[in-house]
């Protein structure tokens, strides 16, 4: 994998928005093996267009931890926000990370106490680990003045959910914190997807978890679509039927990757990978009875 993170910040535009890549950090190589088993090294070398971005040629998978942030409506937002520093976490490389993370958002432009809205695409640790940071032995909200977004199908289905221990640990010092400071508020997000702001929607993707929801922004004509953890590696485009390890529920999606891959597919809508490795953008083509990434390199 590469073995260290782009700089300067990555850019993208759309309309009049500039989209920025927040990176926090690269995964290891044995992330792929344990996310998508079904990703074998043959499947992988398969697809020779995975390479050199997305995969090395022994069909070791690149995955990365990166939040996007933009501003859209007047509002400065981000979407996803990553593992954090310092959080107890039961996969090794997850755990007591030490990352500038907030030092590279605020040098992109958006210090954290300016941040007006931040939109979680579901209630996993690894996307939701920078909703707080440590500050005199507590977890305190790191974005103060901002109104955190998750679906309500979401936090229910957590809320009754038998929780192993390292999940309830995450909930502690990354969910419930920003609930008890009255920031977390809950959407509900139909079918159509639901709208939160101006040219901003959420659109149901459920299968990864019950709730999880993919974001759409569109300015002057332009579309772009931050895929979550509804695609987690663009070789799921060429494989749908590749699910993650973690999936609640398997065929659900699959079906709603499929479904969101079959909208994409050859139009001009700019796909932003939560989890996909620099350029960690492209655009969706039909190849064969499946599809592939044609990446689109940052600016």
């Amino acid at each position: 994998m590469p073995s260290a993170l782009p700089t300067p910040t990555a850019a993208w535009t759309v309309g009049d928005v500039t989209v920025l890549r927040i990176d926090e950090t690269l995964l290891p190589p044995s992330t792929g093996p344990w996310l998508l088993p079904d990703a074998t090294a043959e499947v992988v070398t398969g697809q020779d267009w995975l390479r050199p971005h997305f995969a090395d040629r022994e069909g070791i998978l690149h995955i990365d931890s990166h939040s996007f942030a933009f501003t859209v409506g007047g509002l400065r937002v981000l979407v996803d926000t990553g593992i954090g520093n310092g959080k107890e976490r039961a996969n090794p490389a997850w755990h007591d990370l030490n990352t500038d993370y907030l030092q590279r958002l605020t040098t992109a432009g958006f210090p954290p106490e300016s941040v007006d809205l931040v939109i979680l695409t579901h209630l996993h640790a690894d996307h939701v680990g920078w909703n707080t940071r440590e500050a005199d032995g507590e977890w305190v909200p790191t974005f103060p003045h901002a109104r955190y977004v998750t679906s309500r199908t979401e936090r229910e289905f957590w809320a009754g959910y038998d929780m192993e221990e390292a999940r309830k640990q995450m909930f502690r010092d990354s969910v419930t914190p920003i609930e008890q400071a009255g920031l977390l508020d809950l959407v509900d997000v139909p079918t159509e997807g639901a709208e939160i702001a101006p040219g901003l929607r959420l659109l149901p993707t459920p299968g990864h978890t019950p709730g999880h929801v993919a974001v759409e922004l569109t300015s002057q004509g332009e579309t772009a679509l931050i895929t979550g953890d509804c695609i987690h590696h663009p070789v799921q485009l060429a494989h749908p039927a590749i699910g993650a390890c973690v999936d609640i529920d398997p065929q659900q999606s699959e079906a709603s990757r499929r479904e969101l891959l079959a909208a994409l597919a050859d139009t001009d809508v700019l796909v932003l990978g939560t989890h996909f490795a620099p350029p960690s953008a492209g655009r969706v083509t039909t190849q064969g009875d499946a599809y592939r990434l044609l990446p689109v390199p940052a600016t």
